[in-house]
């Protein structure tokens, strides 16, 4: 089925850790690809700073090489930077955002040398989006359209933002480059236009690494951090293609409530978007701060009945024998249409699709004989190779 599978793989990835009074969890799924060219990295307590953390979520694609290079030397490519380790030192976010983005550099630079890629039979690339946390700040940098959010008392304060081949300025380097912007991509194939790797795309001598069709540079933001801050979210556009900024806070933030581990938040987050139509890998990485939701046994016992309320709804219908033979092997559809026309409070941003892998596992177990759809639809075949 071309780059995608029959069914979707669904079986996560998870880890989770704390310290320095901040928590992470991690997932990651496969989802319809054929296959998982994400990868991560999260570390608390870095080497010479045990006050800072750092993490970040690399979208890989045509392949897995660069990306899982990425994610075990960028840390330490930006660690090893003078300037980085200067102005933490001096205290100057100047010169340690001019550290990140050097390290990025380096990194994309000393990968040239990876045996693959000088075969020519590594042409992988991944985008990047990482964040350090120190005491005071964070450090946001992005490189692609993998992006990251940060929920402030209850809002979304902050946002990457997405590079693509339309935008105005990423456009304008791409075809001084020689390049051109076709269907929205970098000559008519890449679908970012930053990227670490893609190293057919980087081929002027007489242009600087900044300067080509697709650039390594990433975006350095800084942020104060504040008491109110509750948590942010990194994750490649898997998850963002099917839900916006403020939809992906307000479930994390639902969530967090009614669950005690943030592993199990991802996982819902990832359930969801799959069951909303994402077609891609999704990787996330949620860390909480002090002012995150505690985990309430009231919210947990609300989601509990939500959750037998839908139960009953489920069974009335499948012990419908009009329903039976309306729906065929539609069912689970069937059903989540007649769940939509029913008052139900549901996780905010994640709506009923938070709730059909419920639906399918009782589909599963009430009429065992039907073949349903027991996933979401497949996805339209791609005419494109994946981009990010």
């Amino acid at each position: 089925m071309g780059a995608f599978l029959d069914k979707p793989k669904t079986e996560k990835h998870n880890s989770e850790d704390s310290g320095n009074n901040i928590r992470y969890g991690i997932g990651s799924m496969q989802g319809w690809r054929v296959e998982m060219e994400d990868a991560h990295s999260a570390k608390i307590g870095l080497d010479n700073h045990k006050d800072w953390a750092f993490f970040a979520v690399f979208d890989g694609h045509a392949g897995t090489g660069i990306s899982i290079h990425s994610s075990a030397h960028l840390l330490n490519c930006i660690q090893a930077n003078q300037d980085f380790t200067l102005g933490i030192t001096s205290c100057e976010n100047v010169v340690i955002q001019k550290g990140i983005r050097e390290g990025f550099l380096e990194l994309d630079e000393a990968m040239r040398s990876l045996p693959d890629v000088v075969q020519n039979s590594d042409k992988s690339g991944t985008t990047a989006i990482s964040c350090f946390v120190s005491p005071k700040y964070y450090y946001f940098a992005n490189c692609g359209d993998s992006r990251g959010v940060l929920s402030r008392n209850n809002s979304v304060l902050f946002a990457t933002e997405d590079h693509k081949p339309t935008n105005p300025n990423e456009r304008a380097r791409i075809e001084n480059a020689g390049g051109s912007v076709l269907i929205q991509r970098v000559n008519g194939s890449l679908a970012v236009s930053r990227a670490l790797g893609d190293y057919e795309y980087k081929c002027k001598p007489e242009l600087g690494p900044c300067e080509q069709m697709v650039s390594p540079e990433p975006d350095v933001t800084v942020i104060e951090r504040k008491s109110d801050d509750e948590f942010m979210v990194l994750a490649c556009d898997g998850v963002w293609d099917v839900m916006t900024n403020d939809e992906v806070c307000d479930f994390v933030r639902d969530r967090m409530a009614a669950c005690e581990h943030l592993t199990d938040v991802c996982n819902q987050l990832l359930d969801t978007c799959l069951h909303k139509g994402s077609r891609d890998n999704m990787s996330v990485v949620i860390v909480a701060f002090e002012g995150a939701p505690k985990f309430s046994e009231a919210a947990k016992e609300r989601d509990e009945q939500l959750n037998e309320i839908i139960r009953k709804k489920v069974t009335e219908l499948c012990a419908d024998d009009g329903t039976l033979n309306e729906a065929g092997p539609s069912l689970v559809n069937h059903v989540m249409n007649c769940l939509d026309s029913v008052r139900l409070e549901l996780p905010p941003g994640g709506g009923l699709q938070s709730k059909r892998h419920l639906v399918e596992e009782l589909v599963r177990e009430l009429v065992p004989n039907n073949n349903s759809d027991s996933e979401s639809s497949p996805p339209v075949l791609s005419l494109f190779p994946k981009a990010s």
